[in-house]
């Protein structure tokens, strides 16, 4: 019987305050709904976990509420907690989002100086076996997180492991010349790489969807998932290609419903799943995903995505 590869993720680990009013652009006295359990990667690994994925996380929250709110949802759904440090001076990273009536959002993250920027990495942190480590490009923004990240991909590539790369291009978190020299790094050794459509504008401007797709191919991945939000998702690699129309849904909170996506595709394709089912399964799990309010929220098990593609089948069949 074959080995699941781990799936090892690095980054910052936060909580989230989501507005209840939109359009206040979080500078008027408001009602927020928080804390919520978030940070790109740990939205990502939490998914990938419910899905049935080994998975391990690596970080640093303060040893304070905010820390414990988001080890315990982590363990809850079976994430590898051993390598997130408590730091006793430094607090948990915190954000706050507000929305727009068009679905555009305003953040306020506040990860510099908190314990976010403690996170380390050594050898003896990584798992055993096969290794898939996934960055969320949002990560490194931060000097330290980059460095964590970076020595990783190392480590992990010597050993025969393989890259995961989400662009995740966020211009709240990506405003220095290191951050996007790591990002083109990673970019280049990534076996799976799942940018977003404005990820593939920021990262080639002025080329079509589908050259940028050619781009890719030709580095080193060997799959590569665009997310178009509400427009469904393309799959491709060196032999086939699959397009996924979206699913008609009440959009909520659309945060995280990219790491989700992405969580989803991953802990199966690890699984072994065919190209074209992971690839749906993923889709309806990013539907689902916006349709709660808070970023992990939306996180889904299989059994919900299985029952959520059975009911949108059933609406078809009647129609």
């Amino acid at each position: 019987m074959n080995t699941i590869p781990t799936l090892l993720t690095i980054g910052e680990l936060l909580v989230e305050f989501v507005s209840r009013e939109k359009g206040c652009g979080l500078e008027r006295v408001t009602a927020f709904d928080g804390p919520f359990p978030s940070g790109a990667p740990a939205i990502f690994l939490d998914q990938a976990a419910r899905m049935g994925a080994p998975t391990r996380m690596i970080g640093a929250v303060g040893r304070d509420g905010f820390g414990r709110n988001l080890k315990a949802r982590l363990e809850a759904d079976g994430v590898d907690t051993r390598h997130i440090g408590e730091s006793e001076t430094l607090t948990t990273g915190t954000a706050f989002v507000s929305y727009y009536d068009d679905g555009t959002r305003t953040f306020i993250f506040h990860l510099a100086g908190t314990a976010a920027d403690a996170s380390r990495f050594d050898e003896a942190m990584l798992p055993k076996g096969e290794i898939v480590l996934h960055v969320s490009a949002s990560s490194l923004g931060s000097a330290p997180l980059r460095r964590a990240i970076m020595q990783a991909t190392e480590s992990v590539l010597a050993r025969g492991g393989r890259l995961s790369l989400d662009p995740n291009a966020r211009p709240e978190l990506m405003r220095d010349r290191e951050s996007r020299e790591a990002l083109e790094n990673l970019l280049a050794r990534s076996h799976f790489l799942m940018p977003s459509v404005s990820d593939l504008d920021f990262l080639f401007p002025g080329l079509s969807t589908e050259a940028a797709i050619d781009r890719l191919l030709a580095m080193q991945a060997e799959i590569v998932a665009v997310k178009k939000g509400a427009e469904g998702a393309l799959l491709v690699d060196r032999g086939e290609r699959h397009l996924y129309a979206p699913h008609a849904v009440e959009e909520v909170d659309p945060t995280g419903a990219g790491d989700g996506f992405c969580g989803t595709l991953m802990a199966l394709l690890l699984q072994g799943r065919p190209l074209e089912e992971a690839g749906r399964m993923a889709n309806a799990a990013g539907a689902i995903a916006v349709t709660r309010r808070g970023p992990m929220e939306g996180n889904s098990t299989p059994q919900e995505i299985c029952a959520f593609l059975n009911a949108e089948s059933e609406k078809d069949r009647k129609t």
